[in-house]
């Protein structure tokens, strides 16, 4: 699964996010998501992309690297479809 907010891959049970009743949302991560609510509530998809690209270079991914991958994944996500 892939995290249909930010692309993140999410392979283990902790990687989820949550609902407001602690039960485990499978669309979303848990960076993204937790109890119920998106963590960046009000975020627009320019504001994620630009957000994703400063974590993915923080994390040791080439900028130029990092913009194009945010670019061409996140507006595809579910949470950004219009």
């Amino acid at each position: 699964m892939k995290c249909q907010s930010c692309g993140m891959p999410a392979d283990n049970e902790e990687d989820y996010g949550t609902e407001a009743d602690g039960s485990k949302n499978y669309e979303y991560c848990c960076y993204c998501y937790q109890n119920g609510k998106f963590t960046d509530e009000g975020i627009t998809v320019e504001e994620k992309i630009e957000k994703n690209i400063q974590v993915a270079v923080r994390m040791g991914m080439d900028e130029d690297k990092a913009k194009e991958l945010a670019g061409k994944v996140i507006p595809t996500l579910k949470r950004w479809k219009k």
